[in-house]
């Protein structure tokens, strides 16, 4: 379902949870209170999770609209509205103490280390497990 959207996202997705393995692991065991460091890590996650799914959405909607006024307003809206979205979130988990703050801030960027990490693990799978070329299913040599 995630490839319909954008043939990159369901790696971004795969990275983002990936990385919220690797903070979970490496983070745990140095704080008092593990529930809540967890809870804020995997909430923050989720958010990062949604806001790439959303992105996604948002540009195959201003690319099927093509170069209309309408696409670029809409772009900027839902913008906007993700900020808004993130930061109710974040302030609903701070206001009633449900989790970590630091560790959502934390999980919340999990998005962006996905953005950036996501391309080079494409290559490495590619390199290690042999990249097939889509347009002709013909084996990728370098």
């Amino acid at each position: 379902m995630l490839r319909r959207l954008n043939d990159a996202l369901p790696g971004l997705v795969a990275t983002i949870i990936g990385y919220g393995l690797v903070i979970q692991f490496a983070g745990v065991w140095f704080v008092e209170d593990k529930a809540a460091y967890s809870i804020g890590l995997w909430y923050g996650i989720a958010i990062a999770v949604g806001l790439a799914i959303h992105i996604a959405s948002v540009l195959w909607d201003a690319v099927s609209m093509g170069e209309s006024k309408d696409a670029n307003r809409r772009i900027i809206a839902k913008c906007l509205l993700r900020y808004f979205v993130v930061a109710v979130l974040l302030i609903i988990l701070g206001y009633f103490h449900f989790g970590n703050l630091f560790t959502a801030f934390l999980g919340v960027l999990g998005l962006k280390i996905g953005a950036y990490l996501q391309p080079l693990f494409e290559k490495a799978a590619g390199r290690l497990f042999g990249r097939r070329d889509a347009a002709s299913d013909e084996e990728i040599v370098e």
